[in-house]
Protein backbone atom coordinates (compact mmCIF):
# COMPACT_ATOMS: atom_id res chain seq x y z
CA UNK A 1 0.00 0.00 0.00
CA UNK A 2 1.43 3.53 -1.09
CA UNK A 3 -0.38 6.29 1.50
CA UNK A 4 0.21 9.70 0.82
CA UNK A 5 0.30 11.70 3.75
CA UNK A 6 -0.20 15.11 3.55
CA UNK A 7 -1.08 17.12 6.36
CA UNK A 8 -1.31 21.14 7.42
CA UNK A 9 0.07 22.58 10.63
CA UNK A 10 -1.98 21.87 13.86
CA UNK A 11 -1.42 25.47 15.16
CA UNK A 12 -0.19 25.28 18.05
CA UNK A 13 1.02 21.65 18.59
CA UNK A 14 2.39 20.31 15.26
CA UNK A 15 3.98 21.64 12.67
CA UNK A 16 3.18 20.47 8.94
CA UNK A 17 6.24 18.65 9.38
CA UNK A 18 5.67 17.08 12.26
CA UNK A 19 2.31 16.17 11.60
CA UNK A 20 3.49 14.11 8.37
CA UNK A 21 5.72 12.00 10.63
CA UNK A 22 3.59 11.08 13.16
CA UNK A 23 0.99 9.98 10.94
CA UNK A 24 3.20 7.92 8.98
CA UNK A 25 4.17 6.42 12.10
CA UNK A 26 1.05 4.34 11.71
CA UNK A 27 1.26 3.50 8.12
CA UNK A 28 4.85 2.40 8.22
CA UNK A 29 3.85 0.29 11.33
CA UNK A 30 1.80 -1.95 9.07
CA UNK A 31 4.91 -2.26 6.60
CA UNK A 32 3.16 -0.02 3.84
CA UNK A 33 5.12 3.19 2.15
CA UNK A 34 4.02 6.45 3.80
CA UNK A 35 4.48 9.52 1.51
CA UNK A 36 5.13 12.43 3.40
CA UNK A 37 4.24 15.53 1.65
CA UNK A 38 3.89 18.54 4.48
CA UNK A 39 1.33 21.06 3.03
CA UNK A 40 0.53 24.81 3.52
CA UNK A 41 -2.01 26.96 2.54
CA UNK A 42 0.27 30.10 2.40
CA UNK A 43 -0.08 30.44 6.32
CA UNK A 44 2.03 30.01 8.91
CA UNK A 45 4.48 26.86 7.73
CA UNK A 46 4.58 27.86 4.33
CA UNK A 47 8.64 28.96 4.48
CA UNK A 48 9.23 25.56 5.90
CA UNK A 49 7.07 23.20 3.76
CA UNK A 50 8.96 25.04 0.36
CA UNK A 51 12.36 24.13 1.70
CA UNK A 52 13.06 26.80 4.99
CA UNK A 53 15.09 29.54 5.42
CA UNK A 54 18.14 29.85 4.25
CA UNK A 55 19.08 33.55 4.49
CA UNK A 56 17.83 36.35 7.48
CA UNK A 57 17.46 40.10 7.32
CA UNK A 58 16.70 42.42 9.58
CA UNK A 59 13.32 44.17 9.23
CA UNK A 60 11.17 46.73 10.67
CA UNK A 61 8.29 43.90 13.09
CA UNK A 62 5.03 44.69 13.23
CA UNK A 63 4.97 47.69 15.91
CA UNK A 64 8.18 48.94 15.34
CA UNK A 65 10.91 46.93 16.42
CA UNK A 66 13.62 45.26 14.62
CA UNK A 67 13.01 41.37 14.14
CA UNK A 68 15.15 38.78 12.49
CA UNK A 69 12.79 37.53 9.53
CA UNK A 70 13.96 34.13 7.50
CA UNK A 71 13.20 33.79 3.88
CA UNK A 72 14.98 31.44 1.16
CA UNK A 73 16.61 32.27 -2.09
CA UNK A 74 17.36 29.74 -5.01
CA UNK A 75 17.86 29.86 -8.59
CA UNK A 76 16.56 33.54 -8.22
CA UNK A 77 13.28 32.61 -6.72
CA UNK A 78 12.50 34.23 -3.52
CA UNK A 79 10.01 32.70 -0.55
CA UNK A 80 8.87 34.70 1.79
CA UNK A 81 6.55 34.87 4.93
CA UNK A 82 5.03 37.53 6.16
CA UNK A 83 4.60 36.11 9.50
CA UNK A 84 8.30 36.60 9.92
CA UNK A 85 8.00 40.10 9.28
CA UNK A 86 4.45 41.16 10.47
CA UNK A 87 3.15 38.26 12.21
CA UNK A 88 0.92 38.46 15.45
CA UNK A 89 3.56 35.88 16.68
CA UNK A 90 5.82 38.63 17.11
CA UNK A 91 3.65 40.64 19.56
CA UNK A 92 3.07 38.14 21.80
CA UNK A 93 -0.84 37.64 19.90
CA UNK A 94 -3.97 39.53 19.87
CA UNK A 95 -3.05 40.73 23.90
CA UNK A 96 0.32 42.25 22.78
CA UNK A 97 -1.05 43.88 19.53
CA UNK A 98 -1.82 47.34 18.85
CA UNK A 99 -4.46 46.62 15.49
CA UNK A 100 -4.63 50.33 14.63
CA UNK A 101 -0.87 50.47 14.53
CA UNK A 102 0.47 47.19 13.71
CA UNK A 103 1.55 47.61 9.91
CA UNK A 104 3.16 45.71 7.21
CA UNK A 105 6.61 47.60 6.83
CA UNK A 106 8.84 44.46 7.15
CA UNK A 107 7.39 43.10 4.44
CA UNK A 108 7.82 45.34 2.44
CA UNK A 109 11.81 45.58 3.72
CA UNK A 110 12.23 41.79 3.19
CA UNK A 111 10.78 41.84 -0.43
CA UNK A 112 13.68 44.85 -1.24
CA UNK A 113 15.89 42.60 0.39
CA UNK A 114 14.88 39.45 -2.04
CA UNK A 115 15.39 42.18 -4.79
CA UNK A 116 18.88 43.43 -3.72
CA UNK A 117 20.03 39.60 -3.44
CA UNK A 118 19.08 38.91 -7.37
CA UNK A 119 15.96 37.68 -7.05
CA UNK A 120 13.71 37.27 -10.40
CA UNK A 121 10.62 35.76 -8.82
CA UNK A 122 9.23 36.45 -5.47
CA UNK A 123 6.18 34.03 -3.68
CA UNK A 124 4.90 35.68 -0.44
CA UNK A 125 2.80 33.35 2.13
CA UNK A 126 -0.02 35.64 3.94
CA UNK A 127 -1.16 33.64 7.26
CA UNK A 128 -0.53 34.92 10.86
CA UNK A 129 -0.41 38.51 10.40
CA UNK A 130 -0.49 41.26 13.01
CA UNK A 131 -2.17 43.79 10.66
CA UNK A 132 -4.56 45.20 9.12
CA UNK A 133 -3.18 48.39 6.85
CA UNK A 134 -4.37 46.75 4.02
CA UNK A 135 -0.69 46.57 2.58
CA UNK A 136 0.29 50.28 3.07
CA UNK A 137 3.30 50.42 5.17
CA UNK A 138 4.81 47.48 2.86
CA UNK A 139 3.85 49.64 -0.28
CA UNK A 140 6.07 52.84 1.46
CA UNK A 141 8.82 50.82 2.29
CA UNK A 142 9.58 49.70 -1.50
CA UNK A 143 9.31 53.23 -2.05
CA UNK A 144 7.40 55.67 -4.59
CA UNK A 145 8.37 53.54 -7.39
CA UNK A 146 8.73 49.67 -6.32
CA UNK A 147 11.51 47.93 -8.55
CA UNK A 148 9.50 45.01 -9.38
CA UNK A 149 9.83 45.62 -13.20
CA UNK A 150 10.44 42.35 -15.19
CA UNK A 151 10.09 40.47 -11.44
CA UNK A 152 7.07 37.68 -10.99
CA UNK A 153 5.40 38.58 -7.84
CA UNK A 154 3.29 36.04 -6.35
CA UNK A 155 1.16 35.75 -2.98
CA UNK A 156 -0.02 32.51 -1.45
CA UNK A 157 -3.11 33.56 0.18
CA UNK A 158 -4.56 31.34 2.78
CA UNK A 159 -8.54 32.83 2.66
CA UNK A 160 -10.74 33.79 -0.29
CA UNK A 161 -11.67 37.30 1.86
CA UNK A 162 -12.11 40.55 -0.67
CA UNK A 163 -10.18 43.36 0.49
CA UNK A 164 -12.57 45.65 2.35
CA UNK A 165 -13.91 42.77 4.56
CA UNK A 166 -10.16 41.81 5.89
CA UNK A 167 -11.13 44.02 9.46
CA UNK A 168 -14.66 42.63 9.87
CA UNK A 169 -13.64 39.18 9.60
CA UNK A 170 -9.88 38.72 11.05
CA UNK A 171 -8.94 42.27 12.90
CA UNK A 172 -11.06 40.70 16.08
CA UNK A 173 -8.76 37.90 16.39
CA UNK A 174 -5.71 40.34 16.38
CA UNK A 175 -7.21 42.73 19.19
CA UNK A 176 -8.92 44.65 17.65
CA UNK A 177 -12.34 45.97 19.78
CA UNK A 178 -15.52 46.57 17.69
CA UNK A 179 -14.84 50.23 17.40
CA UNK A 180 -11.45 49.88 16.30
CA UNK A 181 -12.92 47.47 13.58
CA UNK A 182 -15.01 50.29 12.47
CA UNK A 183 -11.63 52.45 11.80
CA UNK A 184 -9.65 49.79 10.43
CA UNK A 185 -13.09 49.02 7.25
CA UNK A 186 -12.88 52.50 6.82
CA UNK A 187 -9.41 52.92 5.92
CA UNK A 188 -9.32 49.61 4.27
CA UNK A 189 -12.23 51.57 2.29
CA UNK A 190 -10.38 54.85 1.32
CA UNK A 191 -7.30 52.40 0.26
CA UNK A 192 -9.22 51.02 -2.05
CA UNK A 193 -9.69 54.57 -3.76
CA UNK A 194 -5.99 55.34 -3.14
CA UNK A 195 -4.90 52.35 -5.08
CA UNK A 196 -6.98 53.06 -8.31
CA UNK A 197 -5.40 56.31 -8.28
CA UNK A 198 -2.36 55.61 -7.94
CA UNK A 199 -1.87 52.51 -8.88
CA UNK A 200 -5.04 51.51 -11.63
CA UNK A 201 -5.89 48.93 -9.99
CA UNK A 202 -9.36 48.23 -8.24
CA UNK A 203 -8.55 45.81 -5.34
CA UNK A 204 -11.81 45.81 -3.76
CA UNK A 205 -13.34 42.43 -5.41
CA UNK A 206 -9.91 40.62 -5.96
CA UNK A 207 -10.57 37.10 -4.15
CA UNK A 208 -8.19 36.65 -1.59
CA UNK A 209 -7.24 40.22 -1.37
CA UNK A 210 -8.02 40.23 2.04
CA UNK A 211 -5.85 38.21 3.38
CA UNK A 212 -3.08 39.24 5.64
CA UNK A 213 -5.36 42.07 6.56
CA UNK A 214 -5.55 43.53 2.72
CA UNK A 215 -1.53 42.77 2.34
CA UNK A 216 -2.36 40.70 -0.30
CA UNK A 217 -4.54 43.81 -2.44
CA UNK A 218 -1.90 46.52 -1.91
CA UNK A 219 0.60 43.98 -3.32
CA UNK A 220 -1.98 43.22 -6.16
CA UNK A 221 -2.05 46.97 -6.57
CA UNK A 222 1.19 46.29 -7.72
CA UNK A 223 0.78 43.80 -10.32
CA UNK A 224 1.26 40.85 -7.84
CA UNK A 225 -1.07 37.39 -8.84
CA UNK A 226 -3.20 36.20 -6.12
CA UNK A 227 -2.95 32.52 -6.09
CA UNK A 228 -5.10 30.03 -3.31
CA UNK A 229 -1.91 28.91 -1.15
CA UNK A 230 -2.71 25.41 -1.15
CA UNK A 231 -2.75 25.55 -5.19
CA UNK A 232 0.76 26.91 -5.13
CA UNK A 233 2.49 24.58 -2.91
CA UNK A 234 0.45 21.20 -4.16
CA UNK A 235 2.10 22.71 -7.63
CA UNK A 236 5.21 22.69 -6.08
CA UNK A 237 5.45 19.60 -4.12
CA UNK A 238 3.47 17.45 -7.26
CA UNK A 239 1.13 16.42 -5.13
CA UNK A 240 -1.10 15.74 -7.66
CA UNK A 241 0.97 13.69 -9.41
CA UNK A 242 1.26 11.71 -6.29
CA UNK A 243 -1.97 10.71 -5.74
CA UNK A 244 -2.31 9.28 -8.80
CA UNK A 245 -0.13 6.09 -7.92
CA UNK A 246 -1.03 6.30 -4.54
CA UNK A 247 -4.26 4.25 -2.51
CA UNK A 248 -5.35 6.57 -0.02
CA UNK A 249 -3.95 9.93 1.05
CA UNK A 250 -4.61 11.42 4.50
CA UNK A 251 -4.73 14.94 5.41
CA UNK A 252 -4.83 17.21 8.57
CA UNK A 253 -4.91 20.24 10.96
CA UNK A 254 -5.54 21.71 13.98
CA UNK A 255 -9.82 22.51 13.65
CA UNK A 256 -11.60 21.18 10.89
CA UNK A 257 -14.57 24.01 10.47
CA UNK A 258 -16.30 25.24 7.78
CA UNK A 259 -13.57 27.46 6.46
CA UNK A 260 -11.59 24.32 6.17
CA UNK A 261 -13.24 23.45 2.96
CA UNK A 262 -12.47 27.45 1.42
CA UNK A 263 -9.15 27.01 0.03
CA UNK A 264 -7.49 25.73 2.75
CA UNK A 265 -5.35 22.16 2.78
CA UNK A 266 -8.41 19.93 4.02
CA UNK A 267 -10.57 21.18 1.00
CA UNK A 268 -7.60 20.72 -1.45
CA UNK A 269 -7.15 17.54 -0.67
CA UNK A 270 -10.55 16.12 -0.29
CA UNK A 271 -11.18 17.94 -3.61
CA UNK A 272 -7.68 16.39 -5.61
CA UNK A 273 -8.93 12.83 -4.26
CA UNK A 274 -12.69 13.02 -5.25
CA UNK A 275 -11.57 14.17 -8.78
CA UNK A 276 -9.17 11.02 -8.72
CA UNK A 277 -11.50 8.94 -7.37
CA UNK A 278 -9.22 8.36 -3.85
CA UNK A 279 -9.88 7.06 -0.55
CA UNK A 280 -9.32 9.94 1.11
CA UNK A 281 -9.52 10.89 5.29
CA UNK A 282 -7.90 13.83 7.82
CA UNK A 283 -6.99 13.65 11.34
CA UNK A 284 -7.58 17.02 13.07
CA UNK A 285 -7.59 18.44 16.22
CA UNK A 286 -10.93 18.83 16.79
CA UNK A 287 -13.65 18.59 14.64
CA UNK A 288 -16.44 21.42 14.32
CA UNK A 289 -20.03 20.25 15.57
CA UNK A 290 -22.66 19.49 12.64
CA UNK A 291 -19.94 19.98 9.88
CA UNK A 292 -21.36 18.60 6.86
CA UNK A 293 -18.13 16.52 5.36
CA UNK A 294 -17.64 15.94 1.38
CA UNK A 295 -19.06 12.44 0.69
CA UNK A 296 -16.97 9.87 1.23
CA UNK A 297 -14.51 11.56 3.71
CA UNK A 298 -13.71 10.36 6.46
CA UNK A 299 -11.99 12.53 9.58
CA UNK A 300 -11.25 11.48 13.17
CA UNK A 301 -10.75 14.41 15.88
CA UNK A 302 -8.08 13.55 18.70
CA UNK A 303 -10.52 15.69 21.32
CA UNK A 304 -13.40 12.98 20.11
CA UNK A 305 -10.56 10.30 20.56
CA UNK A 306 -8.37 10.81 23.30
CA UNK A 307 -9.60 13.62 24.90
CA UNK A 308 -8.41 17.32 25.05
CA UNK A 309 -5.69 16.87 27.61
CA UNK A 310 -4.60 13.66 26.21
CA UNK A 311 -4.31 15.83 22.97
CA UNK A 312 -2.54 18.51 23.99
CA UNK A 313 -0.38 16.79 26.22
CA UNK A 314 1.65 14.60 23.52
CA UNK A 315 0.06 15.28 20.10
CA UNK A 316 2.38 13.66 18.20
CA UNK A 317 1.40 10.27 19.62
CA UNK A 318 -2.16 11.31 19.62
CA UNK A 319 -2.08 11.97 15.37
CA UNK A 320 -0.17 8.57 15.73
CA UNK A 321 -2.83 6.46 17.09
CA UNK A 322 -5.59 8.56 15.38
CA UNK A 323 -4.06 7.79 12.08
CA UNK A 324 -4.64 3.80 13.42
CA UNK A 325 -8.11 4.25 13.48
CA UNK A 326 -8.73 6.36 10.41
CA UNK A 327 -6.24 3.76 8.18
CA UNK A 328 -8.78 0.81 10.07
CA UNK A 329 -11.84 3.28 8.55
CA UNK A 330 -10.80 3.79 4.88
CA UNK A 331 -9.02 0.50 4.13
CA UNK A 332 -10.40 -2.12 6.36
CA UNK A 333 -8.65 -5.52 6.00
Amino acid sequence: MRIVVAPDKFRGSLSALDAAEAMAEAVEARGWTALKVPMSDGGEGFLEVLGGANRTSTVTGPLGDPVEAGWRLSRKRAVLEMASASGLALVGGAEGNEPLAADTTGVGELIAAALDAGARAIVIGMGGSATTDGGLGALRSLGPVPRLGGVRLEVACDVRLTFTAAAACFAPQKGATTAQVELLSRRLDRLVELYAESYGVDVSSLVGSGSAGGLAGGLAALGATLTEGFELVADHVGLEVMLEDADAVLTGEGLCDAASFEGKVLGGVAGLAASLGLSAGAVVGELDDGLELPPGFEVASLVAGVGREAALGDPARSVTLATERMLDALLPG
